[in-house]
């Protein structure tokens, strides 16, 4: 098969607000023996994309295409023979046409030629490209936090900062599975529904009501079991007022700023447990990867996590604009795509 010499990639050449964003053309990737050669549908929208627009997180290669979590057809499997071969690539579950969703920084273009072993996972025929690009990034995020940050079981309680986000969703759906109580947060009574409709079963109206005073009259003082917290600044200080004896406190987002630096006898008021990890420690060696991917495949294909899918862009400068702008000012539910194919 012969492909184009130059594709086309939404990205920037420099960090800064959304009018950095650009329309821009590349070289078609490089492939190694070792790589498939992904062609890409959709692509999610996530915070992460954000961070690294403004320069939040650090990222030399220019020019950066802005996304990491996408979904496609795979084209070329590995042609060295001796990957073809090993057990460690049978058990991925590649195959030529087959589906898969990418999880790696600077994928939002028209193809992606990745290592094997990296952060790519094959997608069951039963699951579209549209939904895995939904589901990936933040679904492993999900499974990783809610089973090692702090495993949710049956009669905790767990708050969940911007609850009807699509992370949020996630974290609502899984925790109720389990049989925790789940306590959310959200802004206007339309996301409060359609938290309630995956899971939460108290929704606080933050910009209406006190949430901490909330939190404790619903536990009756106690605090919560766990706080997944992805909002950062302005709402990590009352997470300490909200946290239960010995609980767990998931620091993993900064949608409103970072959180200031912790005083470590902070902890030691209720023996608090602090926490911010990121989801790719959690996906370092093949085993840890197959066994996520696996779980979230198997939930989303059984039903009993649902993929909300609030808005869909054009692969654009202006449409990734839009999303970025949307995602930022909390103007959607759920969670965003750009159609890239």
């Amino acid at each position: 098969m012969s492909y184009p010499t130059k594709i086309k990639t939404v990205g920037i050449n420099e960090t800064g607000g959304v009018e950095v964003i650009q329309d821009l053309e590349v070289p078609f990737p490089k492939v190694k023996p070792t790589d498939l050669l992904v062609k890409v549908e959709w692509a999610g929208v996530n915070f992460v994309d954000t961070y690294f627009r403004a320069g939040l997180y650090p990222s030399k290669q220019r020019p950066l295409p802005i996304a990491k979590e996408v979904s496609g057809l795979i084209l070329e499997l590995p042609s060295d023979p001796s990957v073809l071969e090993s057990s460690d690539f049978k058990s991925r579950g590649f195959k030529k046409g087959g589906r898969v969703a990418i999880d790696f920084p600077g994928s939002l273009q028209e193809y992606v030629a990745i290592d094997w072993k990296s952060t790519v996972y094959a997608v069951p025929d039963e699951i579209s490209t549209r939904v895995a690009a939904a589901a990936l990034l933040q679904g492993l995020t999900t499974l990783g936090q809610v089973t090692e940050s702090y495993n949710v079981k049956e009669g905790d309680t767990v708050l969940i900062h911007t609850v009807a986000g699509g992370v949020g969703l996630l974290h609502a759906q899984v925790a109720k599975a389990r049989g925790a109580t789940v306590i959310g947060t959200t802004s206007t009574p339309e996301k409060a529904a359609l938290a309630r409709a995956h899971g939460a079963d108290h929704v606080i109206l933050y910009k209406q009501e006190n949430t901490v005073e909330r939190v404790l009259e619903l536990t009756n003082g106690e605090g919560v079991n766990v706080i997944y917290d992805g909002v950062g600044r302005t709402t990590f200080n009352d997470d300490f007022k909200m946290i239960k004896r010995k609980g767990t406190i998931v620091s993993f987002g900064n949608a409103s700023g970072l959180v200031e630096p912790v005083d470590l006898l902070k902890l030691s008021e209720k023996n608090v447990k602090l926490l911010r990890p990121i989801v790719n420690n959690y996906l370092v060696t093949l085993q840890e990867r197959n066994h996520y991917s696996s779980e979230l495949w198997g939930l989303v294909s059984s039903g009993i996590l649902r993929i909300n899918i609030a808005e869909e862009y054009p692969f654009t400068a202006e449409g990734v604009r839009r999303a970025h702008t949307d995602l930022t000012t909390g103007a959607t539910a759920g969670k965003l795509l750009i159609k890239v194919a």
